[in-house]
């Protein structure tokens, strides 16, 4: 094997040619100002990504409302959004080639509290999670609402869009026998959990055409014992080969809490979801990207040259390196180093890596020195501000 593997053209069922077969996966990069629109420091970190040599970048979490984000940096496509920030993301994300996509979405019963009333398939009341429950009208709203978003994402200058239907958020929830408790037509049946994914799909397809790119994230399995299964996902694997969609991106694991964790469907050597990617392809002629625990160029390669995958998708790796698409496609290589913290706060890693994304859109990551417990109360501060600008934004 060599580097020339991974830079082979993916074309996808639309027309649509990714580059070569390394993609920045959605990443919550929280950098957005606090009213739903982009920063000069989210534009500088998607233009690097980009300048780095990756064929796609997804933006995570871009909300289809203000009502039910998962942070207050979340962007939201909405009409007034600010026109002119969207398309300089648009644009100065797209250069060197490359794709930029916003993820859209919906964080449904993980909506962020303080900004938001959770709304979910059913309503829930657990310790650590407290939700309503969707009546069939808000429902029937989505699809139009998912439309909207993505004409707006076209407009500005997007080259496509993916739909979230992972990692607990609202499309997971619905798919998710823990969060759907439904006995109507969107319940039950994996088909009747699937439906309403399948009706934005195609109501996101008529807004945006035919030429347009539209992905979907999925979950492999929550990685919950009583959430959705590996053979769960397989059937939904099946149903998205029915629709428009362009790439299938596949990762797993949601939170639920009192729910134990499961293994199903998770490698426990290499990348996690490499072997559920594996037999999908088997299930679907819609291409693959594979999300989650790629951490060297031969592991990217071996997956790719196996037929494991049609392209790799990389979160932390290129946060910590964003040439990395770059690095590994040159004859000279480089894994990224990852650091090792001693006993982290919860939630201090992730926060960490934010911190990091805020570092690189301002380029200055080479002066970035925060421990975990030092990122988790700078992340917390900055989101109690950008809370209050939400509120007086959208209240």
């Amino acid at each position: 094997m060599n580097a020339s593997i991974l830079n082979r053209p993916l074309e996808l069922p639309s027309g649509a040619i990714l580059k070569n077969r390394l993609i920045k996966s959605s990443m919550s990069d929280s950098l957005g100002d606090g009213a739903g629109n982009p920063t000069e420091a989210q534009i500088r970190l998607y233009e690097r990504w980009a300048e780095g040599g990756a064929a796609l970048s997804l933006i995570g979490e871009v909300q289809t409302s203000p009502l039910y984000p998962e942070k207050p940096g979340n962007l939201v496509l909405t009409p007034d959004i600010d026109m002119t920030a969207l398309k300089a993301l648009a644009k100065r994300g797209s250069t060197n080639g490359a794709h930029i996509w916003p993820q859209l979405g919906h964080a449904g019963a993980l909506s962020h509290g303080p900004i938001s009333t959770p709304m979910g398939p059913s309503p829930l009341d657990v310790e650590g999670l407290q939700s309503q429950g969707m009546s069939l009208d808000d429902i029937h709203a989505l699809p139009a609402a998912y439309a909207k978003a993505a004409k707006i994402a076209q407009s500005a200058g997007f080259t496509g869009v993916q739909i979230h239907a992972g990692h607990g958020f609202l499309f997971s929830q619905f798919l998710s026998p823990l969060f759907n408790k439904r006995s109507d037509a969107y319940g039950g049946s994996v088909a009747n959990r699937f439906r309403v994914i399948h009706e934005v799909i195609e109501e996101v397809r008529t807004a945006v055409g035919p030429a347009f790119p539209i992905g979907i994230k999925i979950n492999s399995t929550d990685k919950l014992v009583g959430g959705l299964t590996e053979e769960d996902a397989f059937q939904v694997i099946r149903a998205i080969n029915e629709t428009s969609i362009d790439l299938i991106d596949i990762s797993g694991g949601t939170y639920f809490p009192g729910a134990a964790s499961s293994s199903d469907g998770v490698s426990t050597t290499g990348p996690y979801f490499i072997n559920f990617a594996e037999h999908a392809k088997t299930l679907t002629s819609i291409p693959i990207a594979t999300t989650g625990g790629f951490e060297t160029r031969n592991q990217a390669m071996q997956a790719i040259e196996s037929g494991q995958t049609d392209a790799v998708s990389l979160a932390r790796s290129m946060a910590l390196n964003p040439n990395l698409a770059n690095s590994w496609l040159s004859d000279a290589g480089g894994d990224p180093e990852f650091p090792v913290f001693d006993a982290p706060p919860r939630g201090g890693v992730t926060a960490w890596y934010s911190m990091l994304l805020t570092a690189l859109g301002e380029d200055s990551e080479d002066s970035f020195a925060l421990t975990p417990a030092q990122a988790i109360t700078a992340y917390e501060a900055r989101d109690a501000k950008r809370c209050a600008l939400w509120k007086a934004r959208f209240s």
